[in-house]
């Protein structure tokens, strides 16, 4: 089987799509892929899924789809690739979501999953970076896929427009380049403004800040004849701007890749103006929020790797006696270092952020007390209920209850 015309096919789809697009043989072995998500490793892969979905394709007739949800929420659209009632693989779209309470139920599906609760964040910027689409949507991708399947590739010509663009008379070139000079400073000034905002994580300021930001969009001319690639591109440099911005104020690597990463994908995935504008303010919003929940720039390098290491541990077992060896550093000095720059012991600061964690789970109300007890750390109930009111003046089960009114 040549298979030239499938990957043909899958660039075809991906260029309209933006969706991730894997092809694979009737062994269900992966030949072609283009990939916008690197999907987390605490998440199962789809070419370990391959097989029951092969499975499933290969026992219906050769025009059904098939519409596959992950334990983990992941949705995939997959159609057989089909010769004479023959089945020789298949094309596989996805990840994607269906419904943006899947995103609302991130929390749900780490509990639910026994995945670390350090994963959080990430899992949560990798689920908004997915595609959503509605009921319409996943039907006509379907059908789309199953005609994909069954025909041959049809190699297309343009037949070029002959529409003469006019000359720029000399007068409107020269006004053209005074304004934009006046609008480039007006960037840079602005640009600089917001950099500041989001490395000190000052909410009001990065609003007042991304107003006159967002309507430079509208006039970027980078690339002549296509407004939308160079407010594209804006937005690219704009996505470094603010991750350089966090990054200053001390916000971990980790936490920089996974929403640089997201909001990369969703940029090339925008088709219009005004949705480039509402990503930009989001785009600001979230790494100016990213700052204020993780940023540790304002420690001494010792603390801050020691406060890095317990955000991104905090399921796990954390005493001062294991983050001074996974830290290199004399566990007397760490303690008086930390509790000098934090106001805290380090007990006491892990303790508050396991509780911070817990209130999340309890808010939604889907896992018991005990388990979240353990997912967040605490491997004794009783002393987990007594720390988490000594924090909040309520128990557990007060504060899922009141949240639950």
């Amino acid at each position: 089987m040549n298979y030239q015309n499938f990957i043909k096919i899958s660039h075809v789809l991906h260029s309209i799509t933006k969706i991730d697009i894997r092809l694979y043989d009737q062994d269900g072995k992966s030949i072609f892929q283009l990939i916008n998500h690197s999907i987390p490793s605490v998440l199962v892969h789809p070419d370990k899924e391959i097989d029951h979905i092969h499975d499933i394709l290969h026992r219906n007739e050769a025009n059904r789809y098939y519409h596959y949800i992950s334990p983990y929420g992941l949705e995939y659209i997959a159609a057989g690739i089909w010769r004479s009632q023959s089945f020789y693989g298949s094309i596989l779209i996805g990840p994607l979501i269906s419904s943006i309470t899947v995103i609302d139920r991130i929390k749900d599906i780490i509990s639910k999953n026994n995945l670390p609760i350090g994963e959080r964040k990430q899992l949560e910027q990798f689920y908004q970076s997915l595609t959503i689409l509605n009921d319409t949507e996943y039907k006509d991708v379907g059908e789309l896929l199953v005609h994909l399947g069954v025909h041959d590739f049809t190699h297309s010509q343009q037949i070029p427009s002959d529409t003469l663009i006019p000359a720029l008379k000399p007068d409107i070139q020269k006004t053209n380049i005074e304004e934009n000079r006046q609008i480039i400073e007006h960037r840079y000034q602005q640009q600089n403004k917001l950099m500041n905002a989001i490395a000190k994580g000052n909410k009001a300021e990065v609003t007042h800040s991304i107003n006159p930001m967002t309507d430079l969009v509208a006039f970027s001319n980078r690339v002549p004849g296509s407004p939308i690639r160079s407010s594209k591109n804006i937005g690219f440099v704009f996505n470094t701007m603010c991750r350089v911005a966090a990054e200053r104020s001390g916000v971990h690597p980790v936490y920089l890749d996974n929403i640089s990463e997201r909001f990369a994908i969703l940029i090339e995935r925008t088709t219009t103006l005004s949705q480039l504008t509402k990503l930009f303010v989001a785009m600001a919003n979230e790494y100016c929020d990213l700052v204020a929940a993780f940023a540790t720039g304002h420690y001494s390098p010792i603390v801050k790797n020691a406060v890095d290491y317990i955000l991104l541990n905090l399921g796990s077992p954390l005493t001062l006696q294991h983050i001074a060896d996974q830290l290199h550093v004399n566990p007397s000095h760490l303690s008086r270092k930390f509790k000098s720059e934090t106001g805290m012991n380090m007990t006491e600061f892990i303790n508050r952020k396991r509780v911070d964690e817990a209130k999340l789970y309890l808010q939604r109300g889907n896992s018991s007390i005990t388990d979240i007890a353990f997912m967040v750390g605490f491997n004794d109930l009783n002393y987990f209920s007594k720390v988490f009111k000594k924090f909040t003046s309520l128990t557990p089960s007060q504060y899922a209850k009141r949240k639950s009114v």
